[in-house]
């Protein structure tokens, strides 16, 4: 369950440290917030899994980054 101050790292409730939580929480909106996309231009790119990448809107998949498009 997530909570609305730490987000989807509430799952782990007081275990594994802050530290380790605030850096998944920071991981998981970065992956999961949507993408520009290189063929189209629009920001439809989804992840679909470590390192794939799919636009939702022209349908193109590619490779990337396991947790963000570009950095």
């Amino acid at each position: 369950m997530a909570t609305k101050k730490v987000g989807s790292a509430g799952k782990f409730g007081a275990r594994y440290g802050k530290r380790l939580r605030v850096k998944y929480a920071n991981i998981d909106k970065a992956q999961r917030i949507k993408h520009k996309c290189p063929s189209c231009t629009q920001n439809k790119v989804t992840r679909v899994a470590i390192g794939i990448w799919q636009c939702k809107k022209c349908g193109v998949k590619f490779a990337g980054k396991a947790y963000k498009l570009e950095e």
